[in-house]
């Protein structure tokens, strides 16, 4: 116990000497959302394809320019004209600044399961409507006294509830088209829409769940809130790269959106960091864009973007760094003022050091466990 309670304190240490805690954290996942076109913008040889793209003219218009800078701003405003002046981009693999999954199967359970609880699982649970068997970084701050019934999660795709662990505790997950609670008339609104939408899959349109997010912000304030957004990987899949283009386009103005109330709200204001990352990535070539999982090369390569309070404004980092997603519970605890402890090993926070770069803290030193 001694030498949990040094390490604990080492890493709120090391990571509090360049960053206050925040007070509120939103997180933000884009669903096998590649880096190549957050760092790269649209990808020319997937525009100028029939098989991946309708009009490929208009496409070219709205998306593509010679310029990279350019090119990507085009396509995420917001990241770029925002996030990059005052926040933190990880993973331009271009630039030897690497963001990996850990885990070995690069899909979407394993994926989401390892961001959420810090922790690289061996055992290989598909993406099927199965209980978690970990604890969660979200399970454990909705236990915390300080952070009890002002956790809450809205995601797109329906099994999340499933991978979150919602029925073994009072975290309230709001996932697929479920509706939501509320007596307000936003909350009538946004169930009328979902009853009246004719074909329902497996993953909501991810308006729905933004507006079903950003309705529970206004009404209930709560301190941790997560937000899954999941039509990038569905369209991905269907081969259709000009909707995934569209559908990450729309999630930054989605982004954006939620910033500007964050800043504009006294509760929130200059006290709330934004994280936002993804459960995988995808394959590079015009091959195997659409496609991801432990054979297709590519597939675990992602990224993260940092923005808000404790984060400084950085930009994006070329830094030769590696970081994991199993480091992102951590770091939301960190973040938090808090010490993420559970019966599995965790990843190591990211850092914010004196020259403003990410980076793993105490690298060679063991993971916190809690017995």
């Amino acid at each position: 116990m001694k030498l949990i309670l040094i390490l604990s304190l080492l890493y709120i240490t090391t990571f509090s000497h360049a960053q206050s805690p925040a007070k509120n954290v939103v997180i933000i996942t884009i669903d096998g959302t590649r880096w190549q076109e957050i760092f790269k913008g649209a990808d020319s040889t997937l525009l100028h394809s029939i098989d991946c793209v309708k009009d490929t003219s208009l496409m070219l218009q709205q998306y593509w320019h010679t310029d990279e800078a350019e090119r990507r701003r085009r396509l995420l405003p917001f990241f770029w004209q925002v996030i990059a002046q005052d926040g933190e981009l990880l993973g331009n693999r271009a630039l030897g600044n690497n963001v990996n999954v850990a885990n070995l199967y690069k899909i979407s359970y394993p994926g989401y399961s390892e961001i959420f609880t810090g922790y690289a699982d061996k055992l290989f649970i598909p993406n099927l409507a199965v209980n978690n068997p970990r604890m969660n970084i979200l399970q454990w701050l909705n236990n915390h006294p300080e952070y009890h019934g002002k956790v809450a999660a809205f995601c797109s795709w329906r099994v999340f509830p499933f991978i979150l662990n919602e029925k073994n505790g009072e975290l309230p997950v709001n996932a697929g088209y479920e509706s939501v609670d509320g007596i307000d008339s936003t909350s009538d609104v946004i169930n009328d829409v979902q009853n009246g939408i004719f074909e329902k899959n497996n993953t909501r349109h991810d308006m729905l769940t933004f507006e079903c997010a950003k309705n529970y912000l206004v009404q209930h304030h709560p301190r941790v809130l997560y937000i899954g957004f999941g039509e990038t990987d569905e369209f991905a899949h269907h081969h259709q790269y000009d909707t995934y283009l569209q559908k990450i386009h729309q999630a930054d103005a989605m982004i954006a959106e939620l910033w500007y109330y964050l800043q504009t709200d006294s509760y929130y204001k200059n006290n709330t960091t934004v994280i936002i990352t993804t459960d995988h990535g995808r394959g590079g070539k015009k091959s195997n864009w659409n496609a991801h999982g432990f054979w297709v090369k590519g597939s675990g390569q992602t990224w993260m973007a940092l923005l808000g309070s404790g984060i400084p404004a950085a930009g994006e980092s070329n830094k030769n760094n590696q970081a994991y997603q199993k480091q992102l519970a951590a770091t939301v605890a960190t973040l938090l003022g808090v010490q993420f402890t559970t019966k599995h090993h965790i990843g190591k926070p990211l850092a914010v050091d004196s020259a403003k770069e990410i980076k793993t803290v105490c690298a060679n030193s063991p993971a916190i466990v809690s017995r």
